[in-house]
């Protein structure tokens, strides 16, 4: 069983900036390093979607189009923990951000919800106009 425990949600005004941390305990058979790692988000009324995903074996690395240029997925595997920094923030970025953690190696199956093995309880971020 993996733990994940998001947090740096809150409120900003459009423009501004945000930094997401996802920290993590893996279990003994498997250490964070061996996980890919992503993170979805989930508006109000609308299906939960993916945001960013680093592969663990390649650090490949994949973002949602909406979100490229603006968002950047990281992890420091020595603090078991992965980051989303979220800048040029937008009203429509507004939603329930969550990470999790895959065993899939890195590749564009890390974009869909259902190669996750693991899922945080998520951070709220609200962008206002």
């Amino acid at each position: 069983q993996v733990q994940l425990v998001e947090s740096g949600g809150g409120l900003v005004q459009a423009g501004g900036s945000l930094r997401l941390s996802c920290a993590t305990s893996a279990t003994s058979e498997r250490t964070f390093s061996r996980y890919s790692m992503g993170w979805f988000r989930q508006a109000p009324g609308k299906e939960r979607e993916f945001v960013a995903a680093i592969g663990w074996n390649n650090g490949n690395i994949y973002y949602a189009d909406s979100v490229k240029g603006r968002f950047t997925i990281s992890r420091e595997n020595a603090k078991n923990t992965v980051y989303l920094q979220m800048n040029s923030l937008k009203p429509e970025d507004t939603a329930i951000y969550y990470c999790a953690a895959s065993i899939v190696y890195g590749s564009s199956r890390l974009r869909l919800k259902d190669e996750y093995d693991y899922w945080g309880q998520g951070t709220q971020v609200t962008v206002s106009s």
